[in-house]
C-alpha cells in the first residue's frame, strides 16, 4: 500500500492525506520494471485496462493570445506565422463536434486562444456547451483564466470539463509564463471546481525543467482538495517562432515514468497522453498505456500541432488489443 504523509493540523477535512516530494521522488526513482508493475497494478484495480477514452479537441479561436507561454505559437508575442482569427460561429463548431462523435470520440474539448474570455463571447460559448452536450457527448472548455461568476455560467449551460494545465512546476513556472502567475492557474481550478464543472488539468514535459520539476508539478495536481478528474500530459512539441523553438527532446523512458508516477499518485483520474504523440514511437505510446495512461486525442491536429491521423491510432489500438470507450 503506497503511504502519504497525513495533513498538517487543520487542513484533515479539506485533505485527509498529501503527497510530499520525498515520497513522489522515491517511487519516481523506483527500477523501471518495478515502477510500471506498482502503476499497472493500481491502473488495473480502478479501470479496465484494455479500454481508452478518446477525446477530440477543435480550435475555435486561433491566435493572438496576450499571454507569453514560451512553447506556443498562439502568443501574439512570437513570430510564429500563425494569423489570429476570429471565434468560430456555434453552429460550425457543433457540426465539428457531430463529425467527432461518428469518428469514435466520446468528449468533445474547444479551445480559445485567450487570456480570459470577454463577456461579449459567453453567449456563443453557452451555445457551443449545449449544442455539443445535445449530440450526448461529454463537454470540455479551455478558454485560459475564469472568474468566479463566469465558471457559473458555464456550469448551467452544462460544462462538464474545463481544461486549465499549471503546465510545470510552481518553481520552474515564470521561466515558461510571465504573464500571469501560478497562482492564477490554480485560482481558475478552484473557481471551476467549486462551480461543480469537472477539473482537466495536466502539463508540459521538455520545456527544459529538471526531473524534480516534473515530480513537483504532478504533487501539486495530487494534492488539490479533489485530484484533477482527467490528467493531460503533453510532450513538447518545439513550435517554430517560439522562445522553446529549440527545446531538445524528453527521454521516451523519463516521459513513461511520469506517467506512471501520475497514475500511481491519481488513481481514479483519466491520464491522457495529449501533444507529442506524432513524436511518440508506437512501442513508447503502448508502455504509456500499460503504465496507467488511458486517455488520447484523436484527429490530424491539436489545436495548432500535428497529431496522429485517425488510421495510425486505429491501427494501433486494434494491435494493442484497446477498444475505445462508447458513450455511456
Amino acid at each position: 500500500m503506497l503511504q502519504r504523509d497525513a495533513a498538517p493540523d487543520g487542513e484533515q477535512s479539506r485533505t485527509p492525506e498529501r503527497w510530499t516530494l520525498p515520497v513522489a521522488r522515491e517511487l519516481y526513482a523506483l527500477p523501471f520494471n518495478d515502477l510500471l508493475f506498482k502503476a499497472h497494478s493500481v491502473h488495473r484495480a480502478n479501470f479496465d485496462p484494455n479500454r481508452i477514452q478518446v477525446s477530440k479537441l477543435l480550435n475555435i479561436k486561433t491566435g493572438g493570445c496576450p499571454e507569453d507561454c514560451g512553447y506556443c505559437s498562439q502568443s501574439a508575442h512570437y513570430a510564429s506565422g500563425l494569423a489570429a482569427s476570429r471565434l468560430m460561429q456555434p453552429e460550425q463548431v457543433i457540426a465539428e463536434a457531430r463529425k467527432a462523435k461518428e469518428g469514435g470520440a466520446t468528449r468533445y474539448c474547444m479551445g480559445a486562444a485567450w487570456r480570459n474570455p470577454k463577456s461579449r463571447d459567453e453567449a456563443a460559448i453557452v451555445a457551443m456547451v449545449k449544442g455539443v452536450k445535445a449530440l450526448d457527448m461529454e463537454t470540455c472548455m479551455t478558454l485560459g483564466m475564469l472568474s468566479a461568476e463566469q465558471a457559473r455560467t458555464f456550469a448551467d449551460a452544462g460544462l462538464d470539463y474545463y481544461n486549465h494545465n499549471i503546465d510545470t512546476s510552481e518553481r520552474f513556472y515564470p521561466e515558461i509564463v510571465t504573464t500571469r502567475t501560478f497562482a492564477d492557474r490554480l485560482e481558475t481550478l478552484a473557481r471551476v471546481r467549486e462551480a461543480g464543472i469537472k477539473v482537466c488539468s495536466g502539463g508540459i514535459l521538455g520545456l527544459g525543467e529538471a526531473v524534480e520539476d516534473r515530480i513537483d508539478m504532478l504533487v501539486t495536481l495530487a494534492n488539490l482538495p479533489t485530484p484533477p478528474d482527467s490528467v493531460p500530459l503533453n510532450m513538447l512539441i518545439p513550435m517554430p517562432g517560439t522562445r522553446l523553438a529549440e527545446a531538445a527532446p524528453i527521454d521516451p523512458l523519463a516521459f513513461v515514468r511520469i506517467v506512471a508516477l501520475a497514475r500511481l499518485m491519481m488513481p481514479q483520474s483519466h491520464v491522457r497522453l495529449a501533444a507529442g504523440r506524432t513524436a511518440m514511437s508506437d512501442e513508447m505510446q503502448a508502455l504509456c498505456f500499460f503504465a496507467g495512461a488511458n486517455s488520447i486525442f484523436v484527429g490530424d491536429t491539436l489545436l495548432t500541432a500535428a497529431n496522429p491521423g485517425d488510421d495510425h491510432d486505429n491501427s494501433l489500438l486494434n494491435r494493442l488489443g484497446i477498444t475505445p470507450e462508447t458513450t455511456a
